[in-house]
């Protein structure tokens, strides 16, 4: 009657395992399209309540307005376009939203950023002279008139200008 290795309730049971709900039928049920256009509407819908949820006391408006955000990128092609419309327009406060997200293109757009700012600063360090090839402005021994060794002056210092168009009478 029972084989050996199953569960005793497996008879009781039947069909009913093999029947069970899996990722992919709950995946495959969220793909389709009144569901996906259910949830952002109720994602448009908490945006729009986050004003009335802020009076109350309490941080809570932030965290509707998360929720609605999330479901309405998450489901909605054109809202992703928006938003990407959005960023491209306030850099600063789509990082911001994508960091609140934990959105995998803010992690992947932060590691970039470091890698990048990481090269830039090895560029710069290999194009800066070293501090021994720096000549000094505020060296104090060359402007207090003691010098080691004279310096020659040139023949620009040695003979008197003319001016231009003049010969220069001997």
């Amino acid at each position: 009657m029972d084989r050996p290795g199953t569960h005793p309730c497996a008879a009781v049971l039947g069909n009913y395992i093999t029947d069970m709900i899996t990722r992919a039928r709950i995946s495959a049920f969220f793909a389709t399209r009144p569901v996906r256009l259910t949830l952002f509407a109720l994602g448009i819908l908490l945006m729009l309540v986050t004003p009335v949820v802020a009076l109350l006391p309490g941080p809570g408006g932030i965290f509707v307005f998360a929720a609605g955000l999330a479901l309405a990128l998450r489901n909605s092609e054109w809202a992703k376009r928006r938003y990407v419309h959005f960023k491209r327009w306030q850099p600063r406060a789509g990082a911001l939203t994508d960091w609140g997200m934990r959105r995998q293109s803010h992690r992947r757009r932060e590691i970039l950023r470091k890698e990048q700012e990481i090269l830039r600063k090895d560029r710069e360090r290999e194009q800066t002279l070293p501090p021994h090839c720096i000549e000094r402005i505020d060296d104090p021994l060359p402007a207090s008139g003691l010098e080691l060794v004279p310096i020659d002056p040139t023949p620009a210092e040695l003979t008197p200008a003319t001016a231009i168009g003049k010969p220069r009478a001997r």
